[in-house]
């Protein structure tokens, strides 16, 4: 089932250049559907805000995971994903998004935002499925938001190196590719992936997704 989702740049308003931050924000989505496609690209609307759609909650879960890997520390957004009907409104100015699974998209990433400011300042994502699906539907929504809270904790912890090092892992790149990249010692290479818990983020990806990990297992 397509998925909604809705997402905003954390803290645009203190950004130095907001049209710089557009612009990188908008170079790295085009680079992750390139991975991972879009039924429809996360595209501007008003704001700080963009708009998309997924096949599903992996490919969803998978594209997003991989932007926050991509962007740098200056240009963080957060996400909400709704479950649930998907339509548009033909109207002069260009279609109009609407359905429940916009609006849950919508609370979600209120969600989001509300949790930031309380008891989970290092959320990032969370998903809403709309009125009507039944309990299998929910149970999977609620697994995924537990997932995403330990992802979204340890993906904000690191730091940009140790994203940029986990989205080459992704990628397949080796250890001694990644070192000659960032001008480092395999061995900083290898130090810095663990004590990121990059294996962890991309094995857990592999679980949700049920497939094998997309990083390689060689070191050479």
């Amino acid at each position: 089932m397509p998925v909604a989702v809705i997402a905003d740049i954390v803290g645009s308003r203190k950004l130095a250049d907001r049209t710089a931050a557009q612009r990188i924000l908008d170079d790295r989505i085009a680079a992750v559907d390139d991975l991972e496609p879009a039924l429809a690209r996360l595209t501007p609307t008003v704001g700080d805000e963009q708009q998309g759609v997924y096949e599903g909650l992996e490919g969803a879960l998978t594209a997003l995971l991989l932007l926050q890997l991509a962007l740098p520390d200056d240009v963080a957004c957060r996400f909400g994903i709704g479950v649930g009907e998907i339509r548009r409104i033909s109207a002069p100015g260009g279609d109009i998004p609407e359905g429940p699974g916009w609006w849950a998209a919508r609370e979600a990433i209120d969600h989001v935002h509300a949790m930031q400011l309380r008891a989970a300042p290092s959320a990032r994502t969370w998903i809403v499925a709309a009125p009507g699906h039944d309990d299998s539907m929910r149970t999977t929504v609620d697994a995924a938001n537990a997932y995403l809270l330990v992802r979204d904790q340890l993906v904000g912890s690191m730091s940009e190196r140790d994203r940029r090092l986990t989205y080459g892992r992704y990628l397949g790149r080796t250890q001694r590719q990644l070192a000659e990249e960032e001008q480092i010692t395999q061995s900083a290479v290898s130090q810095a992936l663990s004590g990121a818990g990059a294996a962890a983020v991309l094995q857990s990806l592999a679980a949700l997704r049920g497939a094998a990990a997309p990083a390689r297992k060689g070191r050479a």
